[in-house]
């Protein structure tokens, strides 16, 4: 009897597990359940993108968020440089929203990034955005990286985890990033002047451009260096190979953290249901925690519906593992 080929391909559990961690979980339950496992961890242009594309082996020191100077990883293989903002300008790098400053937050060290690459003979630069500390609209990394024309000739693409307009970056993200509702105000008002620079000096209107706001406006941003925005989930898809796993698996297991309906708005859980459904092959998804407005999209089990929402945080893989032995019986078994 042929083996059932199992493509698992979840996102990272943020602030609980990575990608690689939770798909490892899930491949180890495929296994015990007598199926074959295809191992794809994914991401959509945050955290968790440069491991995708095989990890950093590179660091270069660039300035944090708030200025100090931190020892950023990237990648760079075959022309093919690969980084994070996050690992530049990231919320975590100054110890999450409650030690941040949302009005000084900068994304000057990824601009110095990015600069560095070109540097070191990039032809294509791809930038993994989200999990941003800042709401400078990309102003930072683009004083880092003048003069612009050295970036003729360069690839540059933002691997974006949302589709938000530029302006619209600041009453959607700078709350979770520690701004107040007069500092969210404050700052919106700043993006459209900001908006306006843009237009006037590098004739490029990024008010209009999807995803523009990715990373508090730092999408935005690079646009005017001559970047492409995309989301990046088709970016990680893309370089892994996963429609062509998907098409010959008999079932696709994915999750995330925090399932609800936005999770279908260009994040990992959504593109990878997209590409089932095209392959015909069905389809499932783990999550920490589900919302009904996600949940009801797709066959859906939640961790906290296993144990303890504190458990679900200190043991994701764990209740990973748990969940899977109990439903795969189910979800592996053969149609009518």
């Amino acid at each position: 009897m042929t083996r059932r080929r199992v493509v698992v391909a979840p996102d990272k559990f943020k602030g609980t597990a990575t990608a690689a961690q939770i798909a490892e979980a899930m491949a180890g339950a495929v296994q015990a359940a007598g199926a074959t496992a295809v191992v794809v961890p994914m991401a959509d242009g945050g955290e968790g993108t440069l491991a995708a594309f095989g990890g950093a082996n590179r660091t270069r020191l660039v300035a944090g968020p708030l200025g100090d100077p931190v020892d950023a990883p990237w990648r760079l293989d075959r022309g093919v440089a690969v980084l994070e903002m996050a690992a530049a300008s990231g919320l975590t790098l100054v110890g999450g929203p409650e030690e941040n400053d949302p009005l000084t937050a900068s994304t000057t060290g990824t601009g110095e990034l990015i600069a560095h690459a070109a540097e070191c003979g990039a032809e294509q630069i791809i930038v993994g955005v989200g999990g941003s500390a800042s709401t400078d609209g990309g102003f930072g990394a683009l004083r880092a990286m003048y003069p612009l024309a050295r970036f003729r000739g360069v690839d540059l693409v933002v691997a974006c985890d949302v589709r938000t307009r530029f302006v619209d970056a600041a009453a959607t993200f700078a709350p979770q990033k520690g701004a107040s509702p007069a500092q969210v105000k404050l700052l919106e008002r700043r993006l459209e002047r900001l908006a306006q620079v843009y237009r006037e000096e590098h004739g490029v209107d990024v008010e209009p451009l999807l995803r523009a706001g990715a990373a508090g406006g730092l999408a935005g941003g690079l646009a005017v260096a001559g970047a492409r925005l995309v989301d990046g989930f088709d970016v990680v898809a893309d370089h892994v190979g996963l429609y062509d796993a998907i098409e010959t698996a008999d079932l696709v297991l994915t999750g995330e953290g925090g399932l609800d309906s936005t999770s279908f708005d260009g994040k990992v859980v959504g593109g990878v249901v997209s590409f089932a459904e095209a392959a015909g092959v069905p389809v499932a998804v783990i999550a920490g925690q589900a919302e009904a407005d996600g949940a009801g999209r797709v066959p859906t089990r939640a961790l906290v519906e296993q144990g303890s929402i504190e458990r679900a945080l200190a043991e994701p893989t764990a209740l990973v593992t748990e969940v899977l032995a109990a439903w795969l019986p189910d979800l592996l078994a053969p149609a009518g």
